[in-house]
C-alpha cells in the first residue's frame, strides 16, 4: 500500500504520544481490540513494546507485522521498541 507523505511526516512526529504498551504477555486479542478502537478515533497509534517482550529487531518486525496484520492497519513506521500504525 502507498502511504501518503502527509501520515509518514506525522507518523515521525515525536509529539505523537504512544497510546498502546505491549506488556509481558505479549501480544493478546485484547490489546488487538483495542488498536482497532483507536483506529477508529484517529489515524495514527503509536505503540511501544516493552524490554524483553521482543529482545531482537527479527523478533519486534514480526510482532509488529502480525499485529498490523491481525488488526487491519499499516505498519507506517518502527523504530527499536516503538512502532506507528495506521488505519489505512
Amino acid at each position: 500500500m502507498n502511504i501518503p507523505y502527509a501520515i509518514k511526516k506525522n507518523a515521525l512526529d515525536k509529539n505523537l504520544e504512544i497510546t498502546i504498551r505491549v506488556g509481558k504477555l505479549g501480544l493478546n486479542d485484547s490489546l488487538i481490540d483495542e488498536l482497532k478502537q483507536q483506529l477508529l478515533r484517529r489515524k495514527l497509534v503509536k505503540m511501544k513494546v516493552n524490554q524483553g517482550v521482543a529482545p531482537s529487531a527479527s523478533d519486534r518486525k514480526e510482532l509488529f507485522d502480525s499485529i498490523s496484520s491481525e488488526s487491519g492497519s499499516v505498519l507506517v513506521h518502527q523504530r527499536g521498541n516503538t512502532a506507528v500504525f495506521w488505519s489505512g
